[in-house]
């Protein structure tokens, strides 16, 4: 008589260059890190501007400006006691630019699509 064979369910192999594509995405799921880089794009800036643009906690800023600076978004330049934070690699403005693009197409079937988490979630 034939032993019961067990299977093993097939695990997904998840390619670490699609990994890092994903985190890639992470880091402009918040919406308030995308606005950061919106105003960045417009020119560098300090905490405080960003803060006052923002309406947000200086601490929440600082937290999302340290993400963004780890990350290769970002840079900074200390002038005095003042951190300035500013975009210089041209990519980043395309792909805000990019994204732009494909909402203008895309905005209400993103914004309803049942996928994806609420940014206020």
């Amino acid at each position: 008589m034939l032993e019961a064979m067990t299977v093993e369910p097939r695990r997904a192999r998840t390619d670490p260059h699609s990994v890092l594509v994903g985190r890639l995405f992470q880091l402009l799921a918040d919406p308030t890190r995308v606005r950061i880089v919106e105003l960045l794009l417009e020119g560098e800036k300090n905490v405080t501007v960003l803060v006052e643009a923002l309406a947000a906690p200086q601490g929440r800023v600082s937290a999302h400006l340290a993400c963004l600076t780890w990350c290769g978004f970002v840079q900074t330049r200390r002038e005095g006691k003042f951190v300035y934070y500013r975009i210089t690699d041209e990519r980043v403005r395309r792909l805000v630019h990019l994204a732009h693009l494909l909402l203008a197409d895309h905005d209400e079937a993103v914004a309803c699509c049942g996928c994806l988490s609420s940014p206020d979630a």
